[in-house]
């Protein structure tokens, strides 16, 4: 399929472009379902079927995006491998951007062109993922050797065949005959049977006259015909069954909607021209005024103005005092935790100062000092007293010794 129409301004385009893309998806859907992607696709991944317009960009159609890209991706992957192009199968955590770049490759290796960013498709829905899809759709249908033809219509008939074929159809309405049965039940049993009758004149009309060629004259008298005509006049009442599918009904009912249409459009321009009369003048006066209000207020403006530059300054300044303030309080702070500390030091020192406690502690300190001292005397007078006893024992033997090897000496000299 052409992409005609697709693109371009919305001007040139004309005022059933942007209803094309409904046409589009329809086709795309066909086009689907003759490749067999219900099974192929849909019951594999477990997935409900696609409607009419699932990829149709529009308000009054609003899906999940996600979950229309995804599909997207899926159907756009399986057309690529139908068409003879391997194709990996998209997985949900797949980069979007990488998917579509992908895929735009494999539909510009097919030959198409594609003129639009790969950001169009992303949303998973609208023109351009319609025209991927229809194109991807009609290479895969190309490979398998299907493609679609003109159709052929039926040659018209003539008018009085056409006629034929109207009367042919012609029945009596069960329920028209239901409320005549009521109220004529005779004359409903002779009414006539316009089939019956158009089959017996046919069926006449083809059998061959056998009569001569020559002037048939009447030989029925005129009185008695008039007569038979008013008694089976009551028995020609045909009742018309009206068919609501029937184009005629159809074409009638479009005759009254746009003279409706157009009776109606008549009276609402008058009061859609009368209420833009009236919201220009209203427009106008709201802009004269703004006008006037903003020539009145132009000096309070201006003040305001120059007291807002005032404040600007002053909160710069005070911003910056702010930050000396903090600096200067943040000192203090050690300031003041520094003395609070030397505070504590002296009174510490100060109670220790007029406690007596330290003072007894002392006495009785000096007081047994003074006693360890008195047994320390006792005991060294002690020791010195045996280290003197000691020392005359010994100077005692030492002269004993010495008076005894004196003695002995002189007394074995002369017997020797």
């Amino acid at each position: 399929m052409a992409d005609d129409g697709r693109r371009g301004d919305e001007d040139e385009r004309g005022p059933g472009a942007t209803h094309h893309v409904f046409v589009v998806m329809e086709v795309l859907l066909e086009k689907l379902k003759v490749l067999n992607y219900e099974e192929e696709v849909l019951a594999k991944h477990h997935m409900r079927s696609l409607s009419r317009h699932y990829f149709v960009s529009s308000p009054y159609l609003a899906s999940n995006p996600g979950e229309q890209f995804f599909m997207f991706t899926i159907i756009a992957a399986w057309l690529i491998n139908e068409a003879g192009r391997p194709f990996p199968e998209p997985q949900e955590h797949d980069e979007p951007n990488a998917t579509v770049s992908d895929v735009l490759a494999e539909l510009r290796a097919f030959g198409v062109k594609v003129d639009f960013p790969p950001s169009k498709l992303k949303s998973g829905s609208g023109e351009y993922v319609c025209f991927v899809l229809d194109r991807l759709a009609e290479e895969a249908l190309r490979r398998r050797g299907f493609s679609f033809r003109r159709p052929n219509y039926p040659s018209e008939t003539t008018e009085e065949e056409s006629v034929m074929e109207d009367d042919a159809e012609l029945t009596l309405s069960k329920v028209e005959e239901e409320m005549i049965v009521g109220e004529e039940a005779d004359e409903e049993q002779n009414v006539m049977d316009l089939e019956a009758l158009k089959l017996r004149t046919t069926h006449t009309e083809a059998e061959p006259s056998s009569k001569p060629d020559e002037i048939l004259e009447s030989t029925v008298d005129a009185a008695e015909w008039n007569l038979e005509v008013e008694r089976v006049l009551p028995q020609l009442k045909v009742t018309i069954r009206t068919d609501n599918k029937d184009w005629r009904i159809h074409v009638d009912q479009m005759h009254q909607h746009r003279d409706g249409i157009k009776t109606s459009l008549k009276e609402a321009k008058s009061y859609l021209d009368k209420l833009q009369e009236d919201i220009g003048k209203t427009l106008e006066k709201v802009s004269s005024r703004e006008k006037y209000i903003n020539n009145q207020l132009e000096l309070l403006i201006q003040e305001y103005r120059g007291a807002q530059a005032k404040l600007s300054e002053a909160k710069e300044r005070y911003q910056q005092a702010s930050g000396g303030v903090t600096e200067r309080t943040r000192v203090l702070a050690e300031i003041s935790e520094e003395l609070d500390r030397v505070k504590q030091e002296m009174e510490e020192k100060g109670s220790s100062m007029s406690d007596g406690a330290p003072v007894v502690k002392i006495k009785q300190s000096l007081t047994k000092l003074k006693q360890e001292i008195l047994q320390m005397d006792v005991r060294i007078g002690v020791v010195e007293h045996t280290l003197l006893q000691a020392k005359l024992k010994e100077k005692s033997n030492m002269t004993r010794d010495m008076h005894a090897t004196n003695i002995s000496e002189p007394a074995s000299g002369p017997f020797s």
